[in-house]
Order: C-alpha cells, then sequence, then structure tokens
C-alpha cells in the first residue's frame, strides 16, 4: 500500500479518537447581493419563453390591442416585443428594473383581489441580470419617446462613458421592450437550450395561447429578418377564427361551445371543446384560470378520462377552458412564473366543467369521414350506384333567447339557401335540371370506405412555412364574404362563373380561380392524410403521358416549341421520374405508382367530388418538367399546385340549342332537354353540367364557406354587380 492510500481511511475502518471528535461549525454569511439577483432570475427565467410571457402579460396589462413579436435564434438572441399600451412615464423609468418595484399592489392584502397578470415586479427585473434590456416608451401626454438601457436592474449607458439616463427619441405610442443575448453570462444555462428551433416552437405555443384567449388583441410573431409571420391574429378574429388560424381548420371545424358557472363554488367557465369527430395523438387543453394560462394536471386528467368514451383508443381532444373563480378562492403567488394556482373546491368545479362538456357531446351526433374511394378507369358509370356515407352530421337547433328586432326592407336579404328558389318557380325546360334535394345521391356516384391507414402529424417546417404563407397573404374581406355566402346559382359554365349573394350584396365569381386555390389549400391542410381515388385495374401511367403529350402536340404544332425527338421522349421521363419517386409520392400524397410504371391510386381531396379524368393525362405529363424534384419546399408546392390544377373543375359548354323545328313551336327559344339529349354529345354534356351544378352547390361552395383562406390575388376572380342598398336608392327615384 502506498503512503496515499494509507493516509486515506478505508470505508468501514476504525477512526482515531481524536478524528471522531466534532468539528467547528462554519460560520453563516450573507450571500452577495449579486448572486441573489441571478438566483432569483434563474427561478422567474428558465428560459426565453418565461420571458416572453412575461413580457406580453405586461403588455396586455398596460390595455395593449396590438402586439407584434420578433424572436432571433430561438430568443436565445433577440427578443422583442413592441406594443401599443399606455406606456412608462419618463420619471418611473430610473427604478423600472429594480426588484420589487410594481404598480399593481401596495399591500400584502392586495394578493387576494389582484386582477392582473403581473403583479410582483420581478420580470424586468430578473431579465436585466442575465441579458441586455433596452427598453423605449412612449406616453399619451409626452412629445417624445424615451430610450434606456439596463443591466443588473439599473440605468447603464448605451456605450462606456456616455450618460446613463433615458435619452428621448422619435417613437410611437407604447413600448417596446428588447432582450438581447439572454444567458449571456449564465453560459452553462445557455448550453442546456439544444435547438434556438426548439425553442422557437414553445414561444409560438404561448403566442398561440395568448392570442386565442385575448380577444380583442392583435398578435404577430415572426423570426428576426423573415418576412412572413409565423402567428397573424388580427384584433377582430374571434375565438375560433383564432383556434383556426393557430390550430388549423380540422379542429376549427368540430369545435362545441360550452359554459357552466355555480355561485355555492364562486366560479364560472366557459370555452371550446372538440367533438367527437375530431382527435390528435395528443391532449391540447389551453387552460386559464383568472386569465392566467396555468396547468393543472387534474384537469388534463378529467379531461381525457371523459373524452375516453368517445374517442378511438389513443385518441385525445383539443379543449379551450377560460375558468373565472372568486379570487379570494385563489392563491396565484405559489410558483415563481405563476405556472400554477391552487384554488379552493377544485374537485367540484372540475366536476361541474365536465358535466357540462359531456352534455354538448352526447347532443350532438358526428360520423368518422370517409378516406378512400373506390372509382372505376372507365368514363362510364355502373346503373343504380349512388353515394354511400356512414352517417351524416345532425345539425342542433338553436332557440332564439330574445326576440330580434324587425330590420328594414333594404337589408332584409334571402339567407336560408333552403328557403323556396327562382329556379322552382320557372318551367323545367327553360330552369335546365336543377337538384331540388341536396342530400339526395347522386346516381352513378362514387362509393366510399374506410382505409386502415392512420392520420398523422405534419411537423415538417417546409409545409408549416407554406401555410403561414398562406395565411399571411389573407384578404379578411374576401375571406369574410366567402365565410357568410349563400350560393345562387351557375352562370356561365364556360367562363366558369357562378353568382353568391353575401349580405346585402351579390357578387359574380370566378369559380375555376377560386377553387384552384382552395385544393391548394386543401393539399397543404391534409398533407400527409390524403384519401385515395383507387382504380379497378392499374392504368399504364405512359399510354396516359403519351396521349397528353399528343394533345401539347397540337396544341403547339405551329409555335414548334420542342422538337419531335423531345416529345417522344417526354412519356419514358416523365414514369422514371415517378418510379424513382414512388415511396415520398405515397407517403405524402398517397399517390401509388408501381414499379412497373403503373398508376394504382390518386389523391383524394373532396369527398363527394371527382376529377374529371379527362385531365389525367395532362396532370401526370405536367409533373414532369412542372414539379421542382430537387428542392424540397418547391417540390410540396408545385406538385400540389399542379394537383389543385387537376382537381379545378373543367369547363363546359351551355346546354346545346333546340331542334329549329322545335324552337318554332316553343316560340320562346325555350331549349328542349329531350331534343337536346338525341343530338350527337348532347346526353353526355347534359349529365356533365347536372353534375357539375350537384358539386358547385352541394359539395365546393359549402366547402369554401368553410375552410377558404383568400387571399388578395383572389380579389381579381370576384367581382360586386348588386347592392341591394343601392338599388333601394337607384328605384326610390323612379
Amino acid at each position: 500500500m502506498d503512503s496515499a492510500a494509507a493516509e486515506t481511511p478505508l470505508r468501514g475502518s476504525k477512526r482515531k479518537a481524536e478524528e471522531a471528535l466534532p468539528q467547528a461549525p462554519k460560520r453563516i454569511k450573507a450571500l452577495d447581493q449579486d448572486v441573489v439577483n441571478k438566483i432569483a432570475a434563474g427561478e422567474i427565467i428558465v428560459a426565453p419563453v418565461h420571458a416572453l410571457k412575461e413580457l406580453i402579460e405586461n403588455a396586455v396589462d398596460a390595455g395593449s390591442t396590438s402586439l407584434e413579436i420578433v424572436v432571433k435564434d430561438g430568443g436565445l438572441k433577440l427578443l422583442q416585443i413592441t406594443d401599443n399600451g399606455h406606456g412608462i412615464n419618463r420619471d418611473d423609468m430610473a427604478i423600472l428594473c429594480e426588484r420589487f418595484t410594481t404598480s399593481k399592489l401596495k399591500t400584502f392584502e392586495d394578493l387576494t383581489t389582484i386582477g392582473t397578470y403581473g403583479f410582483r415586479g420581478e420580470a424586468l427585473a430578473s431579465i436585466s441580470h442575465i441579458a441586455h434590456l433596452t427598453i423605449t416608451t412612449k406616453t399619451a401626454d409626452s412629445s417624445c419617446a424615451w430610450r434606456a438601457h439596463y443591466a443588473d436592474g439599473k440605468l447603464t449607458p448605451a456605450k462606456p462613458g456616455q450618460n446613463a439616463d433615458p435619452k428621448p427619441i422619435a417613437g410611437r405610442g407604447g413600448t417596446q421592450i428588447t432582450v438581447e443575448d439572454l444567458f449571456y453570462n449564465v453560459p452553462s444555462r445557455k448550453r442546456a437550450f439544444r435547438s434556438p428551433s426548439e425553442e422557437y416552437a414553445k414561444i409560438l405555443d404561448v403566442v398561440g395561447r395568448y392570442a386565442v384567449h385575448c380577444t380583442g388583441v392583435a398578435f404577430s410573431c415572426k423570426k428576426h429578418a423573415d418576412s412572413a409571420t409565423s402567428i397573424s391574429i388580427p384584433v377582430n378574429a374571434t375565438t375560433v377564427d383564432s383556434i383556426r388560424h393557430i390550430y388549423g381548420s380540422a379542429v376549427a371545424n368540430e369545435l362545441l361551445q360550452f359554459a357552466v358557472s355555480d355561485q355555492k363554488w364562486g366560479f364560472k367557465a366557459s370555452g371550446w371543446a372538440s367533438n367527437a369527430n375530431y382527435h390528435v395523438k395528443k391532449t391540447t387543453i389551453l387552460l386559464f384560470i383568472n386569465h392566467r394560462s396555468v396547468e393543472s394536471s387534474a384537469v388534463k386528467k378529467a379531461i381525457e378520462q371523459l373524452y375516453s368514451a368517445f374517442l378511438p383508443k389513443g385518441g385525445h381532444p383539443f379543449v379551450y377552458l377560460s375558468l373565472d373563480i372568486d379570487p379570494q378562492r385563489v392563491d396565484v403567488n405559489i410558483h415563481p412564473t405563476k405556472r400554477e394556482v391552487n384554488f379552493l373546491n377544485e374537485d367540484e368545479i372540475i366536476e361541474s366543467i365536465c358535466t357540462a362538456v359531456h352534455e354538448q357531446l352526447t347532443q350532438v351526433d358526428t360520423s368518422r369521414t370517409f378516406t378512400t374511394q373506390s372509382l372505376l378507369p372507365s368514363s362510364t358509370r355502373p346503373p343504380g350506384a349512388t353515394n354511400a356515407s356512414s352517417t351524416a352530421k345532425s345539425t342542433q337547433a338553436r332557440a332564439k333567447t330574445q326576440t330580434p328586432a324587425r330590420p328594414y326592407e333594404n337589408n332584409l336579404v334571402r339567407t336560408d339557401p333552403n328557403v323556396r328558389k327562382i329556379t322552382s318557380m320557372l318551367p323545367s325546360s327553360t330552369a335546365g335540371p336543377t337538384t331540388s334535394n341536396p342530400s339526395a345521391p347522386n346516381a352513378g356516384g362514387p362509393q366510399y370506405r374506410h382505409a386502415p391507414r392512420e392520420r398523422t402529424d405534419c411537423n415538417l417546417i417546409t409545409i408549416k412555412h407554406l401555410r403561414a404563407t398562406v395565411r399571411s397573404a389573407m384578404h379578411a374581406g374576401l375571406t369574410e364574404i366567402f365565410a357568410s355566402h349563400t350560393y345562387v346559382g351557375l352562370v356561365d359554365p364556360l367562363r366558369r362563373i357562378v353568382a353568391i349573394q353575401s349580405g346585402v350584396k351579390l357578387f359574380l365569381v370566378d369559380y375555376g380561380l377560386i377553387s384552384q386555390e382552395y385544393f391548394y389549400q386543401l393539399g397543404l391542410a391534409n398533407f400527409g392524410n390524403f384519401g385515395a381515388i383507387t382504380f379497378e385495374a392499374p392504368l399504364d401511367i405512359r399510354a396516359l403521358v403519351r396521349l397528353g403529350v399528343d394533345k401539347a402536340r397540337e396544341l403547339e404544332a405551329e409555335a414548334e416549341t420542342m422538337p419531335p425527338e423531345e416529345w417522344d421522349a417526354v412519356p419514358e421521363q416523365v414514369t422514371r421520374q415517378l418510379i424513382e419517386r414512388r415511396d415520398m409520392l405515397r407517403e405524402y400524397f398517397n399517390l401509388d405508382v408501381s414499379e412497373r410504371g403503373e398508376l394504382i391510386t390518386l389523391p383524394l381531396l373532396l369527398k363527394g367530388y371527382t376529377p374529371s379524368l379527362a385531365k389525367l393525362p395532362r396532370f401526370l405529363m405536367r409533373l414532369g418538367p412542372c414539379v421542382e424534384w430537387d428542392d424540397e419546399a418547391a417540390c410540396f408546392e408545385s406538385f400540389l399546385r399542379e394537383l389543385a390544377r387537376f382537381y379545378t373543375l373543367e369547363q363546359l359548354p351551355p346546354y346545346p340549342s333546340a331542334a329549329p323545328a322545335q324552337a318554332q313551336k316553343d316560340n320562346a327559344n325555350e331549349v328542349d332537354m329531350e331534343g337536346a339529349a338525341q343530338t350527337e354529345g348532347g346526353e353526355e354534356m347534359v349529365g356533365k353540367r347536372q353534375d357539375m351544378e350537384r358539386v358547385l352547390e352541394h359539395v365546393l361552395f359549402p366547402a369554401l364557406k368553410a375552410r377558404l383562406v383568400a387571399s388578395q390575388d383572389l380579389l381579381r376572380g370576384v367581382i360586386e354587380v348588386a347592392d341591394l342598398k343601392g338599388l333601394y336608392r337607384v328605384f326610390e327615384r323612379c
């Protein structure tokens, strides 16, 4: 044994008597104030998302109606929030970032009646100890804005040698807080963050929660130097609109509203919960207690147990719950980040809320949407075939609580599409075919069946960016027109024009342009979860592309854009490209291609509508040169654009004219349907137009009403042709 080992007693060996004597206790000393501040800052600002949450709450407390958030490197490099609130007085800026400075508390008893988000005055102080903090603010009565820099809770000069006092600058009303280099002096905390994208996702989650809850407040959040915003909620958005923008139309279209209150337990609750037709792999609960975003394992467990009786195994719901409790029953001061609260009668309140949600779920019938379709490759349809669905959603009649005031005559418009239509007053020979019963099955239509494929959540950055681009280009007024419209009728099938009514105005709509954008958005929303159009017998892709090439060569014969040998090579090139990417096409788009170059399935976008198979050769031909296969984002966008072009309704000529003898007999140039059906191609054309009218009125435009996000580019496809109030002004002069 060496000397070093001999000096160290082995475990279990006896010690000498003098070694067993107790040593003098160490003296207790007060920690350095800098250490105290950093410990407190570490408890409150655990991650960039916690700093942003504190800043959002301060901005809402200040009466802001607009919040703009800019993030760089997940908030570690830059975190900036700009609001239009009351601002901060110039005289208060000296102590603004000192600990326990607040305008919301005076005595400890004020905690029992606290009604604001922040109250302890620790947020800005904590941030200033672990980041470079800059605040620019302007009040309504100030002639200019003031900018100040802070470090360790004190004012600090912007550059060494300068004065630390706030500097007057030009600025708008409100406050802008800029946090740079978060955790620059706490390297161990900074190294703990795995990736900026993960932190940015947490920031988007918090911003989304407050955007849903804070109605009347506009929210926008984006990455630094990016032109597109990740979240953009207008100030007039409703709760459901905000949920649709942030969490998607899939959940927004399946929400049930609930409300419950009880004076005995001193609470009232309201919110929105998904019905039995929607489920995901992870429970999403937006819980606000006294307008404070919190977490509660008890609430989550109770809701999951409630939905277990309605959802399939592994399915979880979406719930937004706003719970107002008597402030004297709530303790908000139990967690440094205010993430948790305690309140009295927790079990009774949760039970009342679950009962209210359960009543809503049991009163509404829902059905599973079908995901696959069987379709014969031939143009002829078997007689007697009908559309099939498991069950139809039943709508619940809501009784009016108050008798509405009688509107003026110039505001009386038809808003119920089920009431008598003008076409029912016209003779059948002139009105053309109409579908009187919207629920009547389409003779010869496709049959739907279930598929075992499970729905997956798409987390691809490129798809999220494409969805954000669509939302950022939204035209609010045009979107509202489609969301509240009433379908009037088909005007011109050749120019693809229909008439719709919104409010007291009548519009002509280019449904070709509108439907192409809608099918593109539908492809983004259902990316990776498409249904399938299954052919009874696989189709030869080379033969189909060859048909498309022959048609394209006829159209471009005079232009001679390509030599003949290049045209002849197109079918083989396109087929080879599709075979090489068959795994990706099957996984993301449900477009199944065999190894021999046969087309097995096509993506199904909209139940109740089958695209014209006459456009299939051109669609397959364009997948070669018109899809950017080498770039992920460009590939997804261009493929979905081509798919939307394929799904866009085709142009059809008007009804064929009647025979001359029949026209003379009618003496009014009326169309005789029987005579038209006997002409060459007349019967097929009449059938196509009947099917198109059914699809437009009962499939496409109800779908547009539910989920279309109308962009600025769609303005050229909508023309206002009549305004009821304007017509009243004209006829009043007569």
